[in-house]
């Protein structure tokens, strides 16, 4: 994955522009090959794939938009249990649904999102006429049909309301043809024209991948597990609860849950059983390891650490839960009262793997397709499934209702998946509102905590929460608010004429 050393090979493929970026992409390189040659082989092919999720995961646009990660980030952030410290770099501007006014974080993830849709496009309309073994073209086109499907559901996620909203609204322009700085610049489709896409993709893959087996240690390459993995999450989306849950069932299947020793190790290793997908980051390879700067709150190496944890967040955990030993009352100068969510963390080398998909995920989203089919007992056998690898108290179904079952797995979701880039995303799913509600005492005024300081005293302080309550004109937080939809970069608005036609 040395983006590095595979220049010669993607730079030509990395030069097809984005529509609406063209200027920043039509400077021809030096080092260009003719494309012939590019493509001419299912190594060299695959070598541009490996290249363009190096770029997705290592593209730095500023410190605070590094690659793909900036996506999750900014989910994380526009949510309801990250309470970030806005006097810090980084992300101010998601917490405070004033998202639009940053054209640099818009502009990165769109041009990122493209940038590897028209390199995916490159490799599915080039890989069968190549030299090479079927068994390597199946498993290119499958992970390159994969990739692209993962660009338009991150899109069509976030770009307008869920599925179940309106299926027929416009969303973004597709593209599935490899464009060139002539070609003309699509207008938006329609939600479900990309879920179509999206599924007709993945479908493919799932036909192309399964004789496919990637070693342990390469857990960015997509196989079987992976494609199986987004087609839950769609179906999801799409409020296909039965495909969802039988599509995550397949998923985690190889992908036991961590001890608890594991859990309470950072979050920073691709090795971990439960991962399905996710980036590797070494001391010479980790522009994606930046973003641990703001998730890691503990570790004395990271420069922001403002991806602090709502109070009541915390209320959530029961006490024997391993999850709630990673809450801490900051007790430094400058940063007391704070409540640290110690998930994420630095290795010693500065860098920390990204994860991308894990079991934990796909259980939660059959527990979910179940309740919502209906059907409480496996719904809540798989709630406990995991509760009970997280040693917390077990859900007791007894006289409880559909939506109480419901309400418990969004929860756990809640719970489990903080950190990881869902925060956004469900709340545009569910169609739900942002909570974020003052930290109160049980005397209703604003909470007091207990800290330790570094010199080994304690002190009562107030406890630091969230600082954004409403949206940016005073209103209260509501369902489908338009705050909650990233917005198109202006670079697009001016370079393709034909978007809103």
């Amino acid at each position: 994955m040395n983006l590095k050393n595979i220049t010669y090979i993607v730079a030509a493929a990395f030069l097809l522009p984005v529509l609406g970026c063209k200027k920043e992409l039509t400077t021809k390189p030096t080092t260009s090959v003719a494309e012939s040659l590019i493509y001419d082989s299912a190594d060299n092919i695959e070598t541009v794939l490996n290249g363009t999720w190096s770029y997705m995961q290592d593209s730095f646009f500023t410190y605070s938009n590094p690659g793909y990660t900036t996506i999750l980030r900014t989910s994380d952030a526009m949510g309801n249990d990250v309470a970030v410290i806005t006097n810090k770099y980084g992300y101010r501007d998601a917490y405070e649904f004033t998202l639009a006014n940053n054209q640099t974080r818009l502009g990165a993830i769109w041009t990122i999102l493209y940038k590897v849709i028209n390199n995916c496009n490159n490799i599915i309309a080039k890989i069968d006429a190549s030299s090479g073994t079927d068994a390597k073209k199946a498993q290119i086109k499958g992970q390159a049909l994969a990739l692209r499907a993962n660009s338009y559901l991150n899109l069509v996620t976030y770009y307008q309301f869920n599925y179940q909203v309106n299926p027929q609204a416009k969303v973004v322009p597709i593209y599935t043809e490899p464009t060139t700085p002539l070609t003309k610049g699509n207008p938006k489709s329609t939600v479900e024209a990309v879920y179509q896409l999206i599924l007709a993709d993945l479908t493919q893959a799932e036909k192309l991948l399964p004789a496919y087996s990637r070693p342990a240690t390469t857990k960015y390459k997509i196989n079987i597990d992976v494609v199986h993995g987004l087609l839950a999450r769609t179906y999801l989306n799409m409020g296909k609860w039965d495909l969802a849950a039988s599509n995550a069932l397949e998923a985690k299947k190889k992908y036991s849950y961590m001890s608890a020793d594991d859990y309470a190790t950072g979050f920073n290793d691709l090795k971990n059983s439960e991962w399905i997908w996710g980036h590797g980051q070494r001391p010479d390879q980790s522009n994606a390891s930046y973003t641990f700067n703001f998730l890691d709150v503990s570790s004395p190496s990271s420069y922001y650490y403002s991806f602090m944890a709502d109070p009541n967040f915390k209320n959530l955990f029961d006490t024997k839960d391993i999850r709630s030993k990673l809450f801490l009352w900051d007790g430094l100068p400058s940063r007391e009262g704070y409540l640290r969510y110690q998930k994420f963390k630095f290795r010693e080398d500065q860098t920390g793997d990204i994860v991308m998909m894990r079991s934990a995920e796909m259980t939660l989203i059959a527990a979910e397709g179940y309740a919502r089919n209906s059907d409480l007992t496996n719904a809540v056998a798989l709630l406990n499934e995991l509760r009970g690898a997280r040693q917390a108290e077990l859900y007791t179904l007894g006289t409880s209702s559909k939506d109480d079952v419901i309400a418990a797995i969004l929860i756990e979701r809640r719970k489990e998946l903080w950190g990881e880039g869902f925060a956004l995303s469900d709340i545009l799913r569910t169609q739900s509102a942002v909570q974020r509600l003052p930290a109160l005492g049980a005397d209703g005024q604003p909470l007091k905590v207990t800290i330790i300081k570094p010199d080994g005293t304690s002190k009562i302080v107030t406890a630091k929460q969230h600082t954004s309550l409403k949206f940016p004109d005073g209103t209260a937080f509501i369902p489908n608010s338009s705050y909650y939809l990233f917005g198109l970069p202006q670079t697009e608005l001016n370079n393709n004429k034909n978007i809103n036609n």
